[in-house]
């Protein structure tokens, strides 16, 4: 499958099909937070330090233009670091990441209360993925569950597998962090669409980590859903095919679609 970028450079080239849902050519804002991810991980990652958290801000749009990213280190101690990343098109920055990574050790005594385990079926057992609304070239492939696949008009609690279809850059693996980073942006639409369909687009997104994925299949679960006066606060709860591993908080602003 095509990526969504190729390099030249140092700028970073979108393809048509990096376009988003909001507008014929915007850039799809989750494309920013892998963009983000993967030049965290690459200049500032270890082994010994796993990424536990990872706040993207998407405070301004793109157009398919080419981007370049640039990252600076916050805070490097022997138990913790910090650095940030941000996004920069013709215009200016466009979007900005701040990222703590943790050393992980051995696990403290006691239990805390969890959730009950996460009892749906698999992306095997529900065979294949949904067709994309409106159709055109699926990026991603996603399984809705629930009662009739999931319908996302209805009231219910929103559920999904998610697996990336492409590259995000040319002749580039994924690497589990930035796998996440890209599937973090539904959190907004799995939080936030209504009986209306989905009116708010995301702002911002925070990821909190407690371990890496297993695996190329992530779930999403709705965890809630709060707005008033056109903006609008959500959260979900990340899973791979092991279980749970973390959380995704979301900010969104009420929008109008232009495609």
């Amino acid at each position: 499958m095509p990526s969504f970028f190729t390099l030249s450079g140092f700028e970073l080239i979108p393809a048509p099909h990096a376009r988003g849902p909001w507008a014929p050519d915007m850039l799809h804002g989750r494309l920013l937070g892998g963009l983000l991810a993967r030049a965290i991980e690459r200049e500032h990652g270890t082994d010994e330090l796993r990424p536990a958290r990872l706040t993207v801000d998407l405070y301004r749009s793109s157009k398919l233009v080419p981007l370049t990213v640039s990252t600076e280190p916050v805070r490097d101690g022997r138990r913790i670091r910090v650095a940030d990343a941000s996004v920069t098109g013709p215009d200016g920055t466009i979007a900005r990441a701040s990222c703590v990574m943790l050393r992980p050790g051995s696990h403290p005594p006691g239990t805390a209360w969890t959730p009950e385990p996460w009892d749906v079926p698999s992306p095997d057992e529900l065979g294949e993925p949904n067709p994309r609304e409106g159709g055109g070239m699926p990026t991603f492939e996603m399984w809705r569950i629930g009662e009739g696949n999931g319908d996302w008009n209805g009231e219910q609690r929103r559920r999904v597998w998610m697996r990336e279809a492409q590259p995000l850059v040319e002749d580039e693996p994924l690497s589990p962090f930035v796998r996440v980073a890209l599937a973090a942006d539904l959190a907004s639409p799995i939080a936030h669409w209504s009986t209306r369909g989905l009116n708010y687009i995301n702002a911002d997104y925070t990821i909190n980590l407690s371990r890496m994925p297993e695996g190329d299949v992530l779930g999403l679960e709705a965890g809630g859903h709060l707005s008033a006066d056109g903006i609008a606060s959500g959260h979900c709860v990340l899973y791979d095919l092991s279980g749970p591993l973390g959380y995704i908080n979301t900010i969104a602003l009420a929008n109008r679609r232009l495609r």
